[in-house]
């Protein structure tokens, strides 16, 4: 069951057609959930409200990507030792936080069209997109979508390396469904956010709180419905073939002891380190970095080593 368990939540780390968003709901959510650390602003797009962070100055400015089941704070630990030398942006995707939960765009081509509409809503030059699992192979299909807006990308446990076959994919989207999301026990929750790290830091937990809040909220169903739309999105949308049309400098970061990817249900004999090389190999200039005792969320697993192989990338 427990194989089972992790098979199921290989991209969760952590949205449908748009429609117009009721303001009305989303403040329910929001008021249910935690403060944000630092002050949020919102950016109306096309059909949908997306709330965002935006802290520090530089040169430089980090578009800062969330994973499938997470949401714009997981990127704190980042911020906070970043912002000091450079613009750290980080947003909610439709469907999770406090941006749009209602018919909220999902799929990899939606949610990279959203950052496009990002960039261009704040007049970003050059941003460097930082994408975390889900969030990699997203800023992945928005490099490929519009190359001369980016200069470098980086890739944190990104999902697209590790493929899958149709039969392999069609079984994963028959058995993560809207039920398995909704009826998930606080201590499935709990379990399944254990299986994201090498050793669960104490301070994740305000994370987790708020997932379990979320489950009283009247937009529950929508989070979840994003949830299954992101998962199935990544299959429905492979990106490895594509790889080598990246010509960006890339940087490639997975934890060594990452229990998510690969998928050992379907694929035993792969390792994490096989797949980071796989996928690095297909981009003309990218680099690979393995984290020692370190799992798949590694920008609060190892965010200190995270933070220096960051710097150095971007100094260089």
């Amino acid at each position: 069951m427990r194989i089972l368990v992790a098979c199921l939540l290989i991209f969760i780390i952590t949205m449908a057609e748009n429609s117009s968003f009721g303001q009305e709901t989303q403040w329910k959510v929001s008021e249910r959930i935690a403060d944000y650390k630092y002050e949020v602003g919102y950016l109306d797009l096309e059909n949908n409200k997306v709330a965002y962070v935006d802290e520090g100055e530089g040169d430089q400015t980090l578009l800062f990507v969330h994973g499938l089941a997470t949401y714009l704070p997981s990127w704190y630990k980042n911020i906070e030792a970043l912002k000091s030398n450079y613009r750290c942006i980080a947003i909610d995707l439709p469907g999770y936080g406090r941006s749009t939960k209602i018919n909220s765009p999902s799929g990899m081509s939606a949610y990279a069209d959203v950052l496009l509409q990002v960039i261009k809503k704040l007049k970003l030059e050059n941003p460097v997109l930082v994408g975390h699992s889900m969030g990699g192979q997203v800023a992945i299909s928005a490099v490929l979508r519009k190359p001369e807006l980016f200069k470098k990308l980086i890739l944190l446990a990104p999902a697209g390396f590790e493929t899958f076959t149709p039969d392999q994919a069609t079984w994963l989207k028959s058995v993560f469904t809207l039920e398995s999301i909704m009826l998930a026990t606080e201590a499935q929750i709990r379990a399944n956010w254990a299986l994201n790290f090498y050793q669960m830091p104490d301070d994740v937990e305000f994370m987790i709180q708020d997932r379990l809040k979320i489950i009283e909220t009247e937009d529950f169903e929508n989070y979840a419905q994003s949830v299954v739309n992101g998962f199935n999105g990544m299959l429905d949308e492979p990106i490895f073939d594509q790889l080598n049309s990246i010509s960006q400098k890339t940087l490639v970061v997975y934890g060594e002891n990452d229990a998510l990817i690969p998928n050992k249900y379907l694929n035993p004999t792969q390792t994490t380190q096989k797949i980071g090389e796989s996928g690095a190999a297909q981009i003309a200039n990218a680099q690979l970095k393995m984290i020692p005792e370190c799992g798949h969320f590694i920008s609060f697993d190892k965010p200190k080593e995270i933070n220096e192989i960051l710097d150095e990338f971007l100094s260089n």
